[in-house]
């Protein structure tokens, strides 16, 4: 297998010119793309979060679109709606903002559970329906959606079947000092964006999701991986563990991670790495059912990966 890594390594320093804040952050939105995955960005208000979603689309020369995600906003406006065209006298489909390579779905908790289900289909399928008519969706195909913390006003709690969906969940976090300097003296409005780049075409984007299921997973990295799900499914203090679909998810994930990193196989950092930003969204805890504590299941999580023996 052959690894383009070049292209990798221009795409991720063509978003950090923009993105100014955490590199982690960029390496797990580029592991979730490589993963064939969607991502889900949450954080305050103001730390970059549509600059990092929209920084990655910009690098890529392929199909971008926005959705503002508000609470009036109905179903078809997002996949789309038919309209009666009187010339041809029929109904003829027009396409919505869905039927693109990457999506940003932005504040996706301010809009209804009505329509985040909309997005449902896609996600999982790759797909859209309507009307009794399907219609496939272009690879590569990822939504970026970015949220802000449930605690804050005119928010709706994303379904765990929808929540589920999202490969990674990233937390971009204040950036440092220097960092934030910069930003201040060099990149203080939009045209830096603007200007970007890119770098990457959707062609190379799927070659590169295509070699993602060929690294090599040592069994032992499986039943490390199967070791740290079914630990989630027996804590008493998790209401819900990790489903089939979230093992599958953190095994792409940690192959795509030994891609971005050069690498023809999988280690055990890998898992490490990825198990708390693949999984927390993924598992309830009773603490968050009793009182709310959102961060119960990060903590969890941390111990299990604490107590659980990676393979040496």
């Amino acid at each position: 297998m052959t690894l383009p890594n070049s292209s990798i390594e221009r795409l991720r320093a063509n978003i950090q010119s923009i993105f100014l804040g955490n590199p982690k952050a960029v390496d797990q939105l580029l592991i979730g793309l490589l993963a064939r995955g969607h991502v889900l960005i949450e954080d305050v208000p103001g730390v970059g979060k549509t600059v990092l979603a929209r920084s990655l689309a910009k690098s890529i020369n392929c199909v971008f679109s926005r959705i503002q995600l508000t609470p009036d906003l109905l179903p078809g406006d997002v996949l789309g709606v038919s309209v009666y065209n009187r010339d041809a006298n029929e109904f003829q489909f027009k396409q919505g903002p869905i039927f693109a390579n990457i999506v940003l779905a932005d504040e996706i908790n301010r809009t209804t559970p009505r329509t985040q289900s909309a997005l449902l289909e896609a996600m999982a399928e790759e797909q859209v329906s309507v009307e009794n008519h399907t219609y496939h969706l272009k690879r590569p195909f990822m939504v970026v959606a970015t949220q802000n913390p449930f605690e804050f006003e005119g928010t709706y709690h994303l379904p765990e079947n929808q929540l589920d969906r999202f490969v990674i969940k990233v937390a971009v976090g204040y950036p440092p000092r220097a960092s934030e300097h910069r930003i201040l003296t060099t990149l203080p409005g939009r045209e830096p964006l603007e200007q970007l780049q890119p770098v990457m075409t959707a062609d190379e984007i799927v070659a590169l999701q295509d070699n993602v299921p060929k690294v090599r997973t040592d069994p032992a990295i499986v039943d490390y991986i199967l070791d740290l799900v079914d630990a989630t499914r027996k804590h008493e203090q998790l209401h819900l563990g990790i489903s089939t679909r979230g093992a599958l998810a953190l095994t792409a994930a940690v192959q795509a991670s030994a891609v971005l990193h050069s690498r023809e196989y999988v280690l055990p950092d890998d898992v490490k790495d990825l198990f708390l930003p693949c999984c927390a969204h993924r598992v309830i805890s009773k603490s968050y059912l009793g009182n709310g504590d959102a961060d119960a299941a990060g903590r969890i999580l941390q111990s299990i990966l604490d107590r659980v023996p990676a393979p040496k």
